[in-house]
């Protein structure tokens, strides 16, 4: 039992060691964003299960955020209780509601509650993962590190849309989606239960620039007093740099959380795309992604700079943002053209992304190198908090969402299916038709309702008298509801796609509001100057060592 609990490193891990560690947490970070977007995937199905109004689903993922906020300062807490733990038993408790809870909740207010609780551990995990990512990976090497991590929320993005895309078909039930996502985290759970562990509070407390930093830091770990490193946290990370580069980021993935929620409701309401070629479109933006979150995270540490690519990634992301909102308004544009404005999307904001999450935990580091796991909090709270804000103000932009979500597939369904008979009603006067709906054997109604029908659509007698007859068969019920909704949704259609195009545009807002703050960073511009720093460090590194060789008599090692 103690295994399963006590999971401190007390040396530094070797390279095959610290990347196994590396790898957990990755996947594990990948599978609580795949059951965290599960919803998104069959949100059409959730809305109409339970009857919900588009505001209403909208505002669940409001509450789930504002959880998560939450949780996320209390996962500072992992700066004095570890981080594994958070993990590995986050994911067993995710993975059971995933798999049991969710699939069976008998309406929409537990359903609610549910989301909220995975939310809650999603707030925590977010803090606690990038935080083992910074303490198995030296600055040199951090960028890529941290590409990977990114890996998760994006890769979790294009597993859901994969899976649900080749399954959805086949198992039309949306609890499928969760039943699959479920038992996945399950697995994953004993995985990380089993492997993963996490260095001793002396070890992870210090600033590591390379690998060659490793004696040094093994040195010193036996001198560090863990609990004067870290009092009074919160002060230490309320500055401009870690509150000012936090809600940057925020503010530009505005846009990602709002297709990680809401893309597949946007492509099948406005543009008529089936949920299996949504939920596809969506895998060509999260694997550009993720394969843009890699190569970028590589290539910044080989130049060892991150600004230049925020700078770029963002300008980009602006561009293609607007590219993309200019199509809200041309409902007849293509798969293929969407996916590639989406996968160009895609491509600016992993550059800016992957860098970013690199510069902000040296900026933490700057700070105090004992309290990553506060200032990512910090960032978790922002961020979240950003998102919640943001979430719920969709709806007052895109107020004409719910006949649409609601009705819009049952009218259009109807609509289709009695094509013909919808117009033959539609050319019989309105007394004629309320007569033959008394009295369907009304001779006179019966005749004045086949002239009508001859005249306005230019047909024999008896062709006429057909296509009456066919009108009469349509059922009542479906009638009724396209009487109801029919014009409401029609109205909503036109309306929607330009409401769409103004929130997009508070998307581009959120990106431009990112450019300036990337300023407060630590970190250079130019690979020259960042090359020097490197060569600096090392040489008090070597320095360093050779004192403490000289004070013990010996040479230090790890």
């Amino acid at each position: 039992m103690s295994v399963l609990w006590q999971r401190r490193l007390d040396h530094y891990p070797e390279t095959r060691q610290r990347l196994w560690y590396l790898a957990i947490v990755v996947v594990a970070t990948v599978v609580l964003y795949y059951e965290l977007y599960v919803p998104g995937a069959v949100a059409t199905e959730i809305i109409a299960q339970y009857h919900m109004s588009f505001t209403y689903y909208v505002y669940i993922s409001v509450v789930g955020n504002a959880v998560g906020a939450f949780s996320s300062l209390l996962a500072g807490l992992a700066d004095r209780w570890g981080r594994a733990n958070l993990v590995a038993y986050g994911l067993g408790l995710t993975g059971v509601l995933t798999l049991f809870g969710v699939p069976n909740a008998p309406d929409q207010l537990t359903f609610a509650i549910l989301f909220a609780v995975i939310s809650f551990v999603e707030g925590i995990i977010l803090v606690a993962t990038p935080a083992l990512v910074r303490d198995f990976s030296p600055q040199l090497g951090r960028a890529s590190a941290m590409g990977f991590w990114t890996l998760g929320p994006v890769v979790g993005s294009l597993v859901l849309s994969e899976v649900s895309s080749n399954t959805i078909e086949a198992l039309p039930a949306w609890q499928s989606q969760f039943v699959i996502c479920g038992i996945v985290g399950l697995v994953v759970f004993v995985i990380a239960l089993f492997g993963l562990r996490e260095l001793s509070p002396n070890l992870r407390d210090q600033l590591m620039v390379s690998m060659r930093d490793r004696e040094l830091i093994e040195a010193r770990a036996a001198g560090i007093d863990v609990d004067k490193a870290i009092e009074r946290p919160w002060r230490q990370m309320m500055t401009l740099p870690v509150i000012g580069s936090a809600f940057a980021i925020s503010v530009f993935l505005i846009l990602y959380y709002t297709a990680v929620g809401f893309f597949t409701i946007y492509f099948t309401t406005i543009y008529g795309f089936s949920l299996a070629d949504a939920n596809g479109i969506g895998n060509w933006f999260w694997g550009v992604d993720a394969l843009a979150l890699i190569v970028v995270g590589v290539v910044s540490d080989r130049l060892r700079v991150r600004k230049p690519f925020m700078l770029v990634g963002a300008l980009g992301a602006i561009v293609m943002t607007i590219v993309f909102l200019s199509r809200a308004t041309a409902p007849d544009t293509g798969y293929y053209t969407f996916v590639w404005i989406i996968s160009a999307l895609a491509m600016f904001m992993a550059v800016a992304y992957a860098p970013w999450m690199a510069s902000f935990t040296e900026t933490v580091e700057r700070i105090n190198p004992a309290l990553t796991a506060t200032g990512l909090a910090v960032w978790g709270w922002i961020v979240r908090a950003c998102v919640a804000l943001s979430v719920f103000a969709l709806p007052f932009v895109v107020t004409s969402m719910t006949p649409l979500v609601q009705y819009g597939t049952q009218v259009a369904t109807l609509a289709a299916k009695y094509d013909a008979e919808i117009k033959t009603i539609g050319v019989v006067d309105p007394a004629t038709l309320a007569a033959l709906g008394r009295n369907p054997s009304d001779p006179e109604a019966g005749t004045k309702a086949v002239a009508e029908i001859m005249q306005a659509q230019n047909v024999d007698q008896t062709t006429a008298l057909q296509r009456l007859r066919a009108a009469a068969a349509v059922p009542k019920a479906d009638l009724a509801f396209l009487q109801e909704h029919a014009t409401e949704v029609q109205n909503a259609a036109a309306a929607t796609p330009g409401q769409w195009q103004n929130w997009w545009w508070v998307c581009v807002g959120g990106e431009a509001v990112f450019l300036p703050l990337i300023f407060v960073m630590v970190g250079r511009w130019r690979p020259s100057r960042a090359r020097a720093d490197l060569v600096e460090h090392q040489a008090r590194v070597d320095e360093e060592l050779e004192q403490l060789s000289s004070s013990t008599g010996g040479t230090v090692q790890g």
